[in-house]
């Protein structure tokens, strides 16, 4: 369906809860027709998905392995040289990056779950290495962050055109009690809920916001965030575009800008799990951000792109968001820096991780199963329309 401003228009059809659908699956939207297309099965609880040169493609999966799939095929092995991950309801082995330079410089990025302490708590890490051969080499670390809690560890990867490192932190699940302005993720001293912007071997850059702040981590590029799932920038105008999950409603898509607030717990557009009362001071406060779009009640987001390709000529340049708990994948029509429409895709098809655009211009979508049941990856083709519309 696309949501308009000012309307609801439903288009082709919905599948109920549970249909199968196939690559003979035809599907409809308002420009393109397309299915759904089964590129490799079978994975424990996938996160993330990047392509290389050459055409392999990479899937981690949260348990700690790094799979490839080439030609087509799941390689039996995973990975070697992968570092140990705390694997939980939430965490474990999340992202893979390959740096922009890969073709030359061979450097993999990964975030992921790290065990403290005793090996019962974890937080959000930063490593690269060198992939050869089917093999990580020369691990190093580049980031680790001063965080504590159970969940929402973000760990969502990016590079700009200029080189530098996004990474999203997740608030830790911190409860929104007592004093809001207090919560983890309004102070600048810690890394709960906030975007952090590195040189692509961890250094800091000087022309960050709070570089010269005092008490502020240098790296932090914006804050007041809950747990930014989906990480996408523009290749042409720099954008930073991100989705993050809202409590029982409010999930939001935001455009960052350095040093900027946007409001988790203080403002918000979600409400309480257990009461079903609002936990925010109201959904504007001066000095702290408004999203773009709002998801009420929440889909569960996460993945997000931006689509540049050639195969569905009509969606260049539109943002592509996945939904878990919506079992969807959302079309956001964007003018300057306003959502002016969306269309859900693919619904009921299944929770969706993860969201790219592989080389070939398709749009891969990764699922996951809560009780670790193995998912797909799919991806989606174009069909051409044989009647008028």
């Amino acid at each position: 369906m696309v949501r308009t401003l000012s309307s609801i228009v439903i288009v082709g059809f919905i599948l109920s809860s549970g249909a199968r659908i196939s690559g003979d699956t035809v599907l409809r939207s308002a420009l393109h027709d397309y299915r759904v297309v089964t590129v490799v099965a079978a994975l424990v609880q996938p996160w993330s998905v990047a392509f290389l040169p050459g055409g392999d493609m990479l899937v981690t999966e949260r348990p700690g392995r790094l799979r490839i799939v080439r030609n087509g095929a799941l390689l039996p092995q995973p990975v070697d040289g992968v570092p140990e991950v705390v694997h939980s309801t939430q965490g474990g082995l999340l992202e893979v990056a390959p740096h922009p330079n890969f073709a030359s410089n061979r450097m993999l990025y990964l975030s992921y779950s790290k065990p403290q302490g005793d090996g019962t708590q974890s937080t959000t890490a930063l490593v690269r290495g060198r992939f050869e051969n089917d093999r990580l080499t020369g691990v190093q670390q580049l980031f680790e962050s001063i965080s504590q809690g159970r969940g929402h560890f973000g760990g969502k990867i990016a590079f700009d055109k200029n080189g530098f490192l996004f990474l999203t932190l997740g608030d830790r699940q911190v409860p929104p009690e007592g004093d809001l302005e207090a919560h983890p993720a309004q102070d600048l001293s810690n890394h709960h809920g906030k975007m952090i912007r590195l040189h692509d071997d961890g250094r800091v850059p000087a022309d960050n916001p709070f570089v010269n702040r005092a008490g502020a981590l240098p790296e932090i590029w914006s804050y007041g965030h809950r747990n930014v799932q989906g990480l996408a920038i523009h290749p042409e105008t720099g954008d930073v575009w991100t989705n993050e999950h809202g409590p029982q409603g409010g999930d939001e898509l935001n455009r960052l800008q350095p040093g900027l607030n946007y409001g988790w717990p203080v403002i918000g557009f979600g409400v309480n799990y257990k009461t079903g009362l609002a936990i925010h001071k109201g959904t504007h406060r001066e000095g702290m951000e408004q999203p773009t779009h709002t998801w009420v009640p929440s889909i569960g987001i996460s993945g997000l792109i931006v689509y540049t390709g050639d195969r569905f000529p009509q969606w260049r340049g539109n943002l592509f968001a996945g939904g878990m708990v919506g079992q969807q994948l959302a079309r956001l029509t964007v003018q300057g820096q306003r959502v002016v429409s969306e269309e859900t895709l693919v619904p009921q098809m299944g929770r969706i991780r993860d969201v790219q655009q592989g080389p070939d211009g398709f749009i891969y979508l990764v699922t996951d199963d809560r009780d670790a049941k193995p998912t797909p990856v799919y991806r989606l083709e174009p069909v051409d329309r044989t009647t008028a519309r």
